[in-house]
């Protein structure tokens, strides 16, 4: 996969999860910034940062449990460690750090 197409298959992800969150009817803000960089963040206060990362080609999460890498298989974002779907995983992580159900896929 080239820059290019990385960019927009990142881009694309985001948007939707953006999008989604705001489906969602869920007590969050949440921004897409330039440069690729979803900040969700939550009633206490607390954020989940979702950003592309160029060098690797990886989609990075950062949520109050951890890091998490997802790297694009030819159909879906998985998690670099576990296998898991990025909409999955940000699900639980969002439900996890908003103490409510939150479904983004």
């Amino acid at each position: 996969m080239d820059d290019k197409e990385f960019n927009t298959l990142a881009d694309a992800m985001l948007t939707r999860i953006d999008a989604a969150l705001e489906a969602s009817g869920a007590d969050v803000d949440c921004q897409l910034a330039a440069g690729g960089v979803l900040e969700i963040e939550f009633d206490d206060g607390s954020k989940i940062i979702v950003n592309r990362h160029g060098v690797a080609r990886e989609i990075w999460v950062a949520a109050r449990s951890g890091g998490f890498h997802f790297r694009w298989d030819g159909a879906d974002w998985r998690d670099t460690r576990d296998g898991a779907e990025l909409l999955a995983k940000l699900s639980a992580l969002a439900s996890q750090q908003a103490g409510e159900g939150i479904k983004l896929g």
